[in-house]
């Protein structure tokens, strides 16, 4: 049995929270969150919340045992780009990307 969470539409980069799911995938739950409140980047704390909401998805939906889960997935999906102007010389604009992020976590029990 595995639990899932999702957050969609996170206002950061798909690929600055690739760096930090591939830190977290395959590891104990306990070890997961010690690795995220100790890494600086930007993604950490929205994983940190996003792995606690599947363990307690885990908990209270499917009634598994919280200290023997393991992160079994996660992964950062683009969403929507909003497209946004900087105004240059000679009345041009630059684009400027301003990326989404659709990211889930999958916790699964330990066999």
């Amino acid at each position: 049995m595995e639990a899932r969470a999702q957050l969609k539409y996170a206002r950061i980069s798909p690929r600055k929270v690739k760096i930090v799911c591939d830190l977290i995938r395959g590891k104990d739950v306990k070890m997961a969150r010690a690795i995220l409140e100790n890494t600086p980047k930007a993604a950490s704390p929205l994983l940190l919340k996003l792995l606690g909401s599947a363990v307690a998805n885990a908990e209270n939906n499917l009634g598994l045992d919280g200290d023997n889960l393991f992160v079994s997935a996660t992964y950062a999906n683009p969403g929507p780009i909003l497209k946004r102007g900087m105004p240059r010389a000679q009345g041009r604009m630059y684009r400027i990307n301003k990326r989404t992020s659709h990211i889930t976590v999958v916790v699964a029990e330990k066999e």
